[in-house]
């Protein structure tokens, strides 16, 4: 009987591993080790000559251990296995989703360049984009979601700087109002600045709808990022991040890892490991835990408005044809306008019992948290109320929690907010 091509989820527990060269233990051990010894010097050079890029691999050959700051098993057992999910050529694993993102940026911009990106994006990110590039002359220009193609196109040429668009910088779904940026669309942007001596690179960070409900890569994407510390870890227990994309591209992505130094240890591939073969069902149970929060939502007189995928309807024109033709799923992510403004949304936060107050998002367990004075109090004051990031804004990653306890919990810190009520109320005086 000819066996079929297994799903990701099937492959999660042993792809890439093979027990006979660990005991016959079922599951990868933690190769905590410094370096790896060699069966003679012929092998250490071979092996250099890889790593360091002196020659090309002859046919089968695969680049040796040589000492874990370049390779180690549990990592490379980890990068084949997350390459499943977006149907990746190769991916690279860093010690955070922001060592990721400024690995990328470094390594394919040069002084002079232009990078596009897409706002709101992280706040880590952001900051790293307008303060920490521009020391080594790398020029920056965003755009905002609802911009058409041919408006962003227009930024790029009153820019003065159109031949030198090296990188299109996409977060879709943004961080935090679950704004959706056409990555196709903005693929062909890149290409229409492309030329034989240079491909402008269109790179994606997907840490919002993790590899299960987007991928970026099928829509055209050079290169998709993941902070795996969020869905890929889930458990708040590990800080890691991801990059995945062609041989070519992440070949020198890792080089570059190399010199930088900020490759994962293997104890955080061992969890990440773990972690993976339970994604599929942590991811879906989230899924279903925030269509019902959001549906709840909605309907309470205390809240303004809600952003979540879920919700988004034909009416909604252009981010209901993102939404349909480039995700699988709404994912887990809420945000929403609690009505008031910073004091009602610390009311709220305050009052919370089962959902815990803390940044972060994708893990097992609900978080909440108030985007303009935490995760994005880096953002310049005023380009957050432009992208929406106002003080009555509250930011909800959902968990695997029972759905009703999470209800509940939402409804009754929703009591403890009285400004509503009170406008409500005709003035006597």
């Amino acid at each position: 009987m000819k066996k079929p091509p297994f799903s990701p989820e099937s492959l999660m527990m042993s792809y890439g591993y093979k027990p006979e060269l660990s005991e016959g233990a079922i599951k990868c051990p933690i190769f905590q080790t410094s370096t790896f010894v060699f069966k003679n010097a012929e092998e250490g050079k071979a092996f250099f000559e890889l790593a360091y890029g002196l020659r090309e691999a002859d046919k089968d050959e695969q680049p040796g251990l040589i000492y874990s700051r370049l390779n180690n098993p549990d990592l490379e057992i980890l990068e084949e296995r997350l390459s499943l999910w977006d149907g990746a050529e190769s991916c690279a694993v860093f010690e955070s989703g922001m060592s990721a993102i400024s690995s990328v940026l470094f390594e394919f911009l040069e002084p002079g360049d232009l990078l596009l990106y897409s706002n709101p994006v992280y706040g880590g990110t952001d900051h790293f984009i307008k303060h920490v590039l521009k020391k080594f002359g790398i020029h920056t220009l965003g755009f905002k979601p609802g911009q058409s193609v041919e408006e962003i196109r227009q930024l790029v040429e009153a820019s003065g700087m159109a031949d030198r668009l090296a990188m299109v910088y996409l977060e879709t779904p943004a961080n935090p109002t679950n704004a959706l940026i056409d990555i196709r669309a903005c693929k062909e942007l890149a290409n229409s600045y492309s030329n034989p001596k240079k491909q402008v690179l269109t790179a994606v960070d997907n840490t919002y709808l993790g590899p299960l409900w987007q991928h970026p890569l099928k829509q055209g994407a050079d290169l998709v990022l993941y902070s795996a510390t969020k869905y890929i870890g889930g458990h708040s227990d590990v800080i890691a991040g991801a990059c995945l994309g062609s041989k070519e591209l992440i070949t020198r992505l890792k080089t570059l890892r190399t010199f930088l130094g900020n490759m994962a240890g293997p104890w955080t591939g061992w969890l990440l490991l773990r972690s993976l073969e339970t994604l599929k069902v942590r991811m879906e149970q989230q899924a279903r835990n925030a269509q019902e929060l959001a549906d709840f939502l909605r309907d309470q007189e205390a809240v303004e408005k809600v952003y979540f995928l879920g919700h988004l309807k034909p009416e909604d024109g252009e981010q209901y044809r993102i939404f349909q033709n480039q995700c699988l799923s709404p994912g887990a992510m809420i945000a929403f306008l609690i009505k008031g403004g910073e004091k009602e949304a610390f009311a709220f936060l305050n009052h919370l019992k089962l959902f815990k107050l803390a940044v972060s998002l994708g893990s097992t367990e609900s978080l909440a948290q108030h985007p303009a004075s935490m995760t994005h109090a880096g953002v310049d004051p005023a380009e957050r109320m432009e992208f929406g990031i106002s003080d009555n804004l509250i930011r909800l990653s959902i968990g695997v929690e029972k759905a009703e306890d999470l209800i509940w919990d939402i409804r009754q810190a929703l009591s403890h907010v009285n400004s509503w009520k009170e406008e409500a109320v005709p003035s006597l005086v």
